[in-house]
Parts: C-alpha cells; structure tokens; sequence
C-alpha cells in the first residue's frame, strides 16, 4: 500500500506542490499502522493456517513460532516504506542508503546476540527483523525532522493527514494488490512444493531459490524505483517527453543487467547451495533450479522497470489486473501442470512462474507503448494540482 506514494508524492514533487508530500506520508503512516492490526491477527494464526492447507505440522508450527515473533517487524515495516518513498520520491537516496548500510550492521550484531547468545534460534532471527527496522525507522525518522533538504517537504504534523482517507486507500489498495499478487504467487511456490514428494529436500531448495532470486531482485528493484521516481517527476513537472525518454534508457540498463547477472547465476550454480547447506543433495538441485532462475531473473528485470513505470504512472489498477492474469491465469497452473503433472518436481515450479513472468512483461510492455504521454503528464499535473493544500494547514 505504501507503493502508492511513488505516485502521489513523485507528481506532487514534480508539481512544486512540496507541502503534499509531508501530508501525503502522514496519512500513509496513520492508515497502514492501522491496517497492519488485522494483518497481526493473520500472523498470528499462521501456523493453524499452514495445517489447514495441508503443510505437514512439524513445519507448520516452526513458520507459525517465526511469524508470531515478526509480528513487531510488521509495525516498523510499514513505518519504514512511507519514510523511504518520501525521500525516493525527492530524489533523496544516498541518506536512505546510508541508512540501509548502517541498519545492516546493527542487524549482523543482533542477529548473532538474539540467535546465539540468547539462544532464541529461529525465534531471534525473526525478532531481530523487528529491532532492525526500527532502528532504520529511527534513523530516516531523524534525518527527515533536521535534514535541510527535506525543509519544504515536511512542515511539521498536520490535521490534514486525517482527512481524504478514501482517496488514498484508492490508490493504495490497487497498489497493494499490484505488489501482493505477483509476491503471493511465489509464496504459493513453496506451498506448491510442501505437496511433492520428498517435501523437506523441495521446501528447503525452494527457500534456497527464492533467498537467491530475491538478493538478484534488488537490483531490478532498485531500477524500478529509480524510474517510477523520474517518471513521476516528470509528468508532475509536465515534461512527458522526458518521461518516456527515461523509460526508454531504463529498459535497455534492464536488459544488460539482466544479461550479466545471468551469467553469473550460470556461472556458480554448482558452488551456490554451500553458502546454505552442507547436504550434497541439496546443493545440486539448487544448481539445477539456478539454471531456471538465470532465465526468469532476466525477464524479472524486465518486468520490474515496466511494474515501475506503472506506479510513477499511477496505473496501479492495470498493474493490478496484469499480474492477477500473468501469476494466476498462467503462472501458477503452470506451475503445477509442469512439477505435479509433468513430474518435473521443483524445477517446474519454476519453470512455470517464468511463464508468468513473460505474460507480465509482453503485457505491461505493450501497455507501455500504448501510453499517450502527453495525456498522461496532463493527469499528473490534474492530481497534483488539485491536492493542494494552503501551506498554513501544517500545525
């Protein structure tokens, strides 16, 4: 949900509407804190959940223990997106960074403290999420209050960020869905894979696979929203030439990332599964599985950039439709056509979740050559525009 504020914040910055974007995070910050109390409740049920889908228990009950011992994590996270797409969307990334870095190192120490020292186990590594984030939330939470560069995007608390609830959750639940859909389809993965035979070497190489394909993610996610940011920027500005000039470059930079980073999955295939276990078993079908990977974390790449250029768009709505039809139409039956059906076991869970990805991408992309920029920069300057608020609102 916090998504939708690459749309709000980024056009109302490229519209000189600077005060919008303190109200804009406000009312994100209020909304989602109160949105994860539910979201809590289902954490905490998730054990009972896992069974009722036929998990085995042993299973179940360690990922409902973990999830219990999130739930802290789930306030801070939320905390922690809003203040990100805040400064993102200023083009304030270098105090994000530093503060991700420094995070980091805190986690290292905490980790090792909850886990070992105190001899917490997985129950630690999920609390030390928790201490993590917020300590992150605290940083960016402080640079923002005494940082310069954020001094005409936050004014100080105001009475605004209560109202226009409805407005927001408009763009923020199509948003939301955007993200989920195509996140839950490989969470469904390791679903998928409790179910074959052999569930404790699959669900431990699946883990192993998605640990991987989400560290080579974050490259793409970060092109992502370095285009959601400029596009936004630029529409909110009324520049729609620039706008599509960005999409261009970002695409061709998608592509050649996409090409290398392949190679190198390729090229360490057989010594990745060391880094997380000691069974030779394992570390072969991680191998194999990686081989898949390579081909899908290129149109990953792909579809990441365009996933990007929706949301600087805000067409969180077609996104959301998209990847409902690309994950749930022909991924995930795929998915199970070629590992239960086919036999194909954890490599076809994969195999067919690229399916997916390629619909996503030729979908997204034909969109995206479809776009009337002009139009499109028009519509930005309309939102923005007419979310302005008098500057003397801020208390």
């Amino acid at each position: 949900m916090a998504s939708a504020l690459d749309t709000l914040c980024g056009q109302a910055f490229g519209a000189q509407q600077y005060h919008l974007l303190g109200i804009y995070k406000q009312r994100a910050m209020l909304l989602l804190t109160a949105v994860s109390v539910p979201l809590a409740v289902v954490w905490f049920y998730t054990g009972d959940i896992l069974r009722l889908f036929g998990q085995e228990a042993d299973i179940a009950a360690e990922a409902g223990t973990y999830a219990r011992w999130m739930i802290p994590a789930l306030f801070a996270y939320g905390l922690l997106h809003c203040q990100i797409r805040f400064l993102q969307t200023q083009n304030v990334v270098l105090p994000v960074m530093a503060a991700a870095g420094a995070t980091a190192l805190c986690h290292l120490l905490v980790c090792w403290v909850l886990v070992y020292a105190a001899g917490m186990g997985n129950r630690g590594a999920a609390l030390s999420n928790a201490v993590s984030y917020w300590i992150n939330v605290a940083i960016l939470a402080v640079y923002v209050r005494v940082s310069s560069s954020c001094k005409k995007t936050w004014t100080g608390f105001s009475t605004e960020a209560f109202r226009d609830a409805l407005g927001f959750f408009r763009l923020a639940v199509p948003s939301a869905l955007m993200v989920c859909l195509e996140m839950w389809s490989y969470e469904i993965l390791v679903l998928l894979s409790g179910r074959l035979p052999n569930p404790k070497l699959q669900t431990s190489v699946l883990s192993i696979s998605l640990n991987t394909a989400s560290l080579v993610w974050m490259i793409h996610f970060g092109l992502g929203c370095a285009i959601s940011t400029r596009v936004s920027n630029e529409l909110g500005a009324g520049r729609p030439h620039a706008a599509r000039l960005a999409v261009r470059l970002s695409v061709f930079m998608a592509i050649s990332e996409g090409l290398v980073i392949g190679l190198v999955l390729i090229s360490v295939r057989n010594i990745w599964g060391h880094a997380y276990s000691n069974e030779e078993e394992v570390v072969k079908y991680v191998g194999k599985v990686l081989l898949v990977i390579s081909v899908s974390n290129f149109f990953d790449g792909i579809q990441c950039v365009l996933s990007g250029v929706a949301r600087g768009c805000g067409w969180q709505k077609i996104g959301a439709c998209v990847n409902l039809g690309a994950y749930y139409i022909v991924g995930i039956p795929s998915a199970y056509l070629i590992a239960f059906i086919l036999h194909l076991g954890g490599m076809g869970l994969w195999l067919g979740i690229t399916c997916g990805i390629l619909v996503q991408v030729v979908l997204l992309m034909a969109f995206t050559l479809c776009t009337n920029w002009d139009k499109e920069a028009a519509n930005a300057k309309h939102r923005a525009l007419n979310s302005s608020l008098p500057s003397d609102t801020a208390t």
